[in-house]
């Protein structure tokens, strides 16, 4: 792990601000709660940020100095934790993962984060480990040996935990929660991807939904998914006659509002057992301000 880590275990029932004012050397209430935002500190392996916690004995703190994800500036990309096998970042919309073939020059993720570490002359890599449409923005992962890409990839659906995603979709589903269940099929000539309600040859795929809110013309949907296909929730969204908002490729020519000028998909939840300690490890986005503002 990166210097400066600190852990600290609980020998007794307590709230987490008051076992790190106990424990911090006195610091003060206030940096003790700025630590807390800047996801500093984590419990058992999974970042927390609420100061009023409950932490039972035999409990394992770990704080993390977040300075060399402080480091990096980017109005697209932020690094919201770093150790030495992986790097988590919080991505905006308009920014693609990768580079959709080697002879481009565009800025990615993953150019970013590889120009970064060679400035610092690290010896840290940068892999990909999922993607994240360009439109879309949120928590995405990064590993930093091709080991542990291959381990993470190979090994995906067994090691998240939790892959929530928030999206303004049109309309109201007729169901206020339920399952999307497909077999889709990627045209890669086309970049495009088919969804049929039998088994035509495709990939299974399997969407959870919970509308959030809905006020007749949009609803606000919490999607969980159980599969990871390319283009997923757009397709399956759409196949119900409820696209995303703002998603020109399977909505509507113009299915952006003034409040939403971006397609309204935001990564939100992503929860996996770390490859290397095997402790579950959480990490969060805020939703974007505009999707709220249609409702």
């Amino acid at each position: 792990m990166s210097k400066g880590i600190t852990n600290l275990q609980v020998k007794k029932p307590d709230t987490l601000i008051q076992f790190l004012l106990d424990k911090m050397g006195g610091m003060s209430r206030t940096s003790v709660k700025q630590m807390l935002s800047l996801r500093e500190v984590s419990v058992n392996g999974t970042v927390q940020t609420r100061h009023d916690y409950a932490l039972n004995e035999g409990d394992k703190v770990t704080i993390q100095p977040q300075k060399a994800a402080n480091e990096f500036r980017h109005p697209k990309l932020k690094i919201i934790y770093e150790d030495e096998n992986l790097v988590v970042v919080e991505k905006k919309n308009g920014l693609l993962t990768v580079a959709t073939n080697e002879a481009s020059r565009e800025v990615t993720c993953l150019s970013l984060l590889k120009n970064y570490y060679k400035q610092r002359s690290s010896r840290s890599g940068v892999y990909v480990v999922h993607r994240l449409d360009r439109e879309t923005s949120g928590v995405l992962v990064f590993a930093k040996t091709q080991e542990l890409q291959h381990y993470m990839r190979d090994y995906w659906r067994e090691i998240v935990k939790e892959r929530t995603y928030i999206a303004v979709a049109e309309g109201e589903m007729p169901e206020k929660e339920g399952t999307i269940t497909t077999w889709l099929t990627e045209d890669k000539k086309n970049a495009v991807v088919y969804s049929s309600p039998y088994d035509d040859g495709g990939k299974i795929a399997v969407t959870h939904y919970k509308t959030l809110r809905s006020n007749g013309s949009y609803s606000l949907l919490q999607l969980n998914l159980e599969t990871g296909r390319t283009n997923q929730i757009r397709v399956h969204l759409a196949s119900k006659g409820h696209p995303v908002v703002g998603d020109r490729k399977y909505g509507h020519a113009a299915t952006a509002t003034p409040a939403i000028d971006r397609l309204a998909l935001h990564a939100q939840t992503l929860s996996f057992i770390h490859p290397v300690t095997e402790q579950v490890v959480r990490f969060e986005s805020a939703v974007p301000k505009e999707f709220n503002k249609v409702f």
